[in-house]
């Protein structure tokens, strides 16, 4: 049974079929995403592929095709493709249908604490790879995100990042409670949401905030009339 392969599909197909929306038109916003989709692509497959070679986590062959890149398995990097299209078309509709930035207010407020509290817990488990490195990681993108747009695009993130959850929770349960996905304990707090580790929860972050920077730095180039990268 190809499960994970079925994942990237659901992942991906409704976004796909609605971005021909005609008030969202997400389509049009390909030459900004597909870009930011493969920076973030490459991140995550080179720190995927050293996480598994450590047996941080590893995969079920069981629910796979067969096929490997880079030590992973192909519909693990599908993931990293499928799982961001889906989250900036969130992001993108909440945009189009959401007109009032509900979280705005208090989201750099939030920004910062939630940068403290993580830093700490991950300085607190440097033994624990997928702990530190994800909880140290988010603040730095977080920083490297406001040199950009200070604050102004946080409380849409955060409104993008909550409704993400819904399908987070419903994909990742099925990644890890057959499991699809499986991890080192020895690497993570131990802390589980149902059978995700919560460590996902800033990992999923991490991949949203990402993408979403790199598409909004992508758009806000082309309307500066400045060029796009090459391979668009």
């Amino acid at each position: 049974m190809y499960i994970y392969l079925y994942l990237n599909i659901f992942t991906i197909l409704f976004p796909f079929l609605l971005s021909f929306d005609k008030r969202v038109q997400f389509y049009k916003n390909w030459k900004y995403l597909f870009p930011a989709i493969a920076i973030n692509a490459l991140i995550f497959i080179v720190w995927d592929s050293i996480f598994t070679q450590h047996g941080v986590w590893g995969f079920n062959n069981d629910y796979l095709l067969g096929i490997y890149f880079f030590n992973l398995p192909l519909e693990e990097v599908l993931f990293f493709i499928t799982v961001p299209y889906a989250c900036v078309f969130i992001y993108e509709c909440l945009n189009v249908y959401v007109k009032r930035d509900l979280l705005q207010q208090r989201a750099l407020v939030v920004t910062i604490l939630l940068a403290i509290f993580i830093s700490l817990v991950g300085l607190l488990h440097l033994g624990k790879l997928y702990t530190s490195v994800t909880f140290l990681l988010l603040p730095v993108i977080f920083f490297i995100h406001y040199l950009f747009f200070k604050d102004r695009l946080l409380g849409r993130f955060y409104l993008a990042y909550l409704v993400h959850l819904v399908p987070f929770l419903l994909v990742n349960g099925v990644l890890t409670s057959l499991p699809v996905v499986w991890y080192n304990n020895g690497h993570n707090l131990g802390i589980r949401l149902t059978t995700i580790p919560i460590e996902d929860t800033m990992y999923s972050m991490v991949m949203l905030l990402i993408t979403i920077t790199a598409f909004e730095f992508f758009r806000r180039r082309q309307k500066q009339n400045l060029p796009l990268p090459k391979f668009v």
